[in-house]
Parts: C-alpha cells; sequence; structure tokens
C-alpha cells in the first residue's frame, strides 16, 4: 500500500468527546471513524488488523473441529420467547423494531437461541454428535454508556461459537479443548503473558459460574483478583473466601488487578437445549436433550485492548502477528532520483502487501511523527545519507533501538 494512496489522513487531535485512549489513538492514527457515541467504522488500516486478527481465532476454532457458518443480525421475536430473554426485564441489552407487517423484530446480541433452533433441522440422532459451529459477526447491544471506546460499542465483531453434544463428558472434553484454544489466541496476537482465565457469574447468559478471559489492562472495566502461579483469576462479583477454597487455594495467593474482559466461556448443560425443544436418540432410541455451550471472543474489543496495553506516548505499537503490515518504508525526499529509485525497489521486492510505503511529498519530521502514531512494528528509513553509506536505517517500534542494515537483511522481517 502506498501512503499517498491511503483515503485516510492522520489527525493531531481526537473528537472533543472521545476521552477513551484506544478510540483516540485508533482514530487519529486512521484506523477507524466515529459514527456517533459506541459507534465506529472500521477504515483501511483497521480493516487489516480486524482481518489478521480474525485469521488467527479462525485457525484456532478449526483446529479443534469448528466450522465456520453465518447467521442473520435480525432475530425472531418467537425464538427468543422460548427461554424467556424476548423480555427487556430479563435483557435489558436489546436493540428492537417492527417490520413492515407489524411483527416484531430484534437485532442479535448474542446467537444462543437462533443456533439452537437452527440446529433442530440437522440434529434427531447419536450419529448428528457432536456439532461444532462458529461465526464472525456484528452485534448490537443497547449498552446505556458506552465510554471505552471500542473496547464497549453499541455495534462490534464477535466471534461466537456453539458445541451440540451427547454427554455431559464430550460437552466437557470440548470445554476445556477451548480455554486452551483461546489462550492460544491470545498467545499468539501478543496478549499471553498477562491474559487469565476468570472464573465469573453467568449474568444473562447461564445462572451457572462461567469463566472470562481478562487481560491485565489499567484502563479495564473490571476487577480480578490474580493467582499468577498458576495462572488463574477471579471475577471481583465472586471473590470471596469459599470461591477459592472451592479452587484449591487460599485468599493470600490473589493479588488485584483491573483488566479487560476479551473472552467468555459458558455451559448451559442441557437447560438451554430443553427450553428450544432440541433432542436426540440414543443408541437405544431414548430421546435426549442435547448439551449445549458457547465461545466468544471480541475481535474488536481485542483491537482497543490492543492499544491500550501496548501504546506509549508516541502512538499505537502494534504486535507483529496483528500489524496491518510488516514494514513501513519512509523515503526522505531529497530531489536526489536515486534515494526514489531505491524505495521503489525495496517495495517492490518486499511485497506490497507487507509494506506501507510513504511516498507522500511530506517532511521527514511528519513523516516520523505519523509512522510512530500507525504503530508498524518496523521503519525503514531510505534517504540520501544512508544510500551514500550503502547501508538503510531499521527502526524497531516497540523498542525505539535504530540500527543499520544491508538490503537483503530486509528479508528475515518479512
Amino acid at each position: 500500500m502506498r501512503q499517498s494512496q491511503l483515503f485516510t489522513k492522520t489527525r493531531r487531535e481526537a473528537p472533543s468527546d472521545e476521552t477513551s485512549k484506544n478510540a483516540q489513538l485508533l482514530i487519529r492514527a486512521g484506523f477507524i471513524n466515529k459514527e456517533m457515541a459506541g459507534v465506529y467504522s472500521l477504515l483501511p488500516l483497521g480493516f487489516k488488523v480486524v482481518n489478521n486478527i480474525k485469521k488467527i481465532v479462525s485457525e484456532e476454532m478449526e483446529r479443534i473441529g469448528s466450522e465456520e457458518i453465518i447467521m442473520s443480525t435480525l432475530q425472531n421475536k418467537e425464538t427468543w420467547k422460548k427461554t424467556d430473554r424476548w423480555s427487556d426485564e430479563k435483557v435489558d441489552v436489546w436493540f428492537k423494531s417492527e417490520l413492515k407487517n407489524g411483527n416484531d423484530v430484534g437485532f442479535g446480541w448474542s446467537h444462543e437461541e437462533p443456533i439452537t433452533e437452527m440446529m433442530k433441522s440437522f440434529i434427531a440422532s447419536y450419529n448428528d454428535l457432536p456439532r461444532y459451529v462458529h461465526q464472525f459477526q456484528n452485534k448490537l447491544r443497547n449498552e446505556v454508556r458506552a465510554k471505552s471506546g471500542i473496547i464497549r460499542c453499541r455495534e462490534f465483531l464477535m466471534k461466537d461459537m456453539y458445541a451440540f453434544c451427547a454427554t455431559d463428558e464430550d460437552n466437557m472434553d470440548f470445554y476445556k479443548k477451548s480455554t486452551n484454544a483461546y489462550m492460544n489466541v491470545f498467545k499468539r496476537i501478543g496478549l499471553g503473558d498477562i491474559t487469565f482465565i476468570t472464573s465469573a457469574s453467568g449474568g444473562f447468559f447461564t445462572d451457572k459460574f462461567s469463566h472470562e478471559f481478562q487481560t491485565i489492562c489499567e484502563t479495564g472495566e473490571d476487577i480480578i483478583y490474580i493467582n499468577k502461579e498458576k495462572k488463574v483469576a477471579v471475577n471481583k462479583e465472586i471473590y470471596n473466601k469459599e470461591t477459592v477454597e472451592k479452587m484449591g487455594m487460599v485468599l493470600e495467593d490473589f493479588g488485584e488487578k483491573k483488566a479487560a474482559e476479551v473472552g467468555n466461556i459458558f455451559n448451559f448443560g442441557t437447560g438451554k437445549c430443553e427450553q428450544m425443544g432440541l433432542y436426540f436418540s440414543d443408541k437405544d432410541g431414548v430421546k435426549k436433550p442435547v448439551h449445549l455451550s458457547s465461545y466468544g471472543i471480541g475481535i474488536t474489543r481485542l483491537l482497543g485492548v490492543l492499544v491500550e496495553v501496548f501504546a506509549d506516548d508516541k502512538g499505537i505499537v502494534w504486535p507483529e502477528f496483528v500489524a496491518p503490515f510488516k514494514l513501513h518504508l519512509i523515503e526522505i525526499l531529497s530531489g536526489k532520483p536515486e534515494v526514489k529509485e531505491k524505495a521503489e525497489k525495496i517495495y517492490k521486492k518486499m511485497g506490497e502487501a507487507n509494506v506501507l510505503y510513504d511516498d507522500r511529498d511530506a517532511r521527514a519530521g511528519e513523516k516520523f511523527a505519523d509512522a510512530d502514531l500507525i504503530g508498524i512494528p518496523y521503519q525503514v528509513i531510505v534517504s540520501e545519507k544512508n544510500l551514500l553509506e550503502g547501508k538503510l536505517e531499521l527502526k524497531n517500534r516497540k523498542t525505539g533501538e535504530i540500527k543499520m542494515i544491508k538490503e537483503d537483511e530486509l528479508q528475515d522481517l518479512c
């Protein structure tokens, strides 16, 4: 991508009504655009980061046997009435409207009910189980206050996965596999060392205990208590002596931290399927309810958490595997044709998909400031001075380290 062709521009200031660091930096760097409070559009750079996150998540979900689908955002009132979750008293984040024919319709905040209803067409026998499916889809939640930028939005992209199993043993086996897959996701995107499996209450989703994946983050909305040695944590709402003793620990094993929730998993047992009428016939022909568990990861939320965790006073710092590009190629204007020729050669040699090439007619200081704000892992500077030395200047955005390298050393970075 040539930076001169990006329709987005960097900004010195974020909107005056935007208070969260993640949204301020993402807006200023040209990754997102604010439409209204709690609603953001993804711009080309932001779209690339989200696709990189999705790719990692998808690989881990497919590795444990899940198939990708996509369901409608429009929600059938009658489907949700079966579990009494159409009620605004039970679920207070619904967006609802009315069709031209007068029927009520909702906009998906979750998909447990619709996916279970759909599976009634495909699950009848023990031979049809287990089944695992996932989707990447925009969710709509009518949050009272959307005040944490892209971390808590009224519209956001989520990966939700659903497991349908014949037995509790099979269900819990997949639950454990999914837990490991989630930790692999967070490790691969750069958050593994500061993300913890956290016990919590089920909230809207289930009356049973659930598990969250919480990333330590000073601007996070949650308080968790961490046992770093065992890599587990407890949400504040259920943190007490009784809870930690059930985990085989004591209160002194835990320390308090602020965190942001980046994923969650819920075990519904057979309750949801009994409500929805999803049954199967076992080997003896006995009719039994299906076991259901669900698994969510906030994709656009991760975008915001990564910024909150890694940004410095100059701008965003992307981990390598989610960055929109690996290299930010910066041509320092000098009037010498050989400088542009060298920059163009490197751009084509390294592959356009790996490089954001700052070919703009702009001052060096402006280019350096924008590069730091955008946060691509490595900056490669092509200048008249460097060419005279037969070297290129390479800056590590994370560490700030600058060193002179030969052109052929760039291949090791992509």
